[in-house]
């Protein structure tokens, strides 16, 4: 779903909120949780001037961390829900390391810049394998509107691409292979083959560059693919909570066997 006018403006109706500053880090057994301000934090006042925004990070398997992005807390879970059969052995361990939070699972490490702008890190094998910058994760409202009379929340998250970065996958799909350039809503209909609609659609792409994303919620999900932001791979869902998983290969058969 677009939510932006070009690259600095939002639509009419839009109210977009970033994570700008980390307020708060706590390490525990496995698990890493932020507290992120949506304004820069200068007194106690600011603290009144927008939402939080609550990133908890931990690892359901070896190479594989789990970030969920949450606004409001207290939703009931309604069934269907996708299933994720976690491993035991996966040994996440999280710590501080200078102006970072670190969250590590086999090889495959997410780091939460904690003082100045707004950085969060995925990497592997002494590189960057992707990152969720300044802007990018958001808390969205959209006005009132005949579909939704008290107007529309969604958590949306966009991952840096890098030059060269292909996407491949998001199930069954009638056009390009590369999935770079396409907006692909995850929402199985019966619109017959050749069309955008698909039978078997499924919230999970794998790159070319050492990993893959899966976003764990069975509702809609929308995927900009290098589409709104043509260096980001953006994903969105209704609600005020977001699961994403990031997925390390390195090659696409590793991320694919991890998944």
């Amino acid at each position: 779903m677009k939510f932006t006018d070009g690259r600095w403006m939002l639509r009419p109706g839009v109210q977009a909120f970033h994570p700008v500053e980390v307020l708060d880090v706590e390490t525990g057994p496995g698990t890493l949780t932020v507290l992120a301000t949506v304004v820069p934090l200068r007194d106690r006042g600011d603290l009144l001037k927008g939402p939080m925004v609550t990133l908890t990070l931990r690892a359901p398997a070896p190479d594989v961390i789990a970030v969920t992005v949450t606004h409001l807390t207290g939703r009931v879970r309604r069934r269907p829900a996708l299933a994720v059969e976690e491993d035991p052995s996966a040994a996440a361990r999280s710590y501080r390391e200078g102006e970072w939070a670190v969250l590590d699972s086999g090889g495959l490490s997410a780091r939460v810049r904690t003082a100045g702008g707004w950085r969060l890190e995925f990497r592997a094998g002494g590189r960057l394998l992707t990152a969720s910058e300044a802007g990018a994760a958001a808390i969205v409202t959209t006005a009132a509107s005949a579909d939704h009379p008290e107007g529309a929340h969604y958590l949306r998250e966009q991952l840096s691409l890098g030059v060269g970065t292909a996407v491949y996958g998001l199930g069954e799909r009638f056009g390009p292979l590369v999935k770079n350039g396409q907006v692909v809503d995850i929402w199985n209909a019966d619109g017959g083959t050749g069309s955008e609609q698909a039978y078997k659609n499924v919230p999970f792409c794998v790159t070319n560059a050492g990993y893959g994303v899966f976003v764990n919620d069975p509702g809609p999900v929308s995927f900009e693919v290098a589409s709104e932001a043509v260096d980001r791979l953006q994903f969105s869902v209704p609600g005020q909570s977001l699961e994403y998983m990031v997925v390390h290969g390195p090659e696409p058969r590793d991320v694919l066997r991890n998944y």
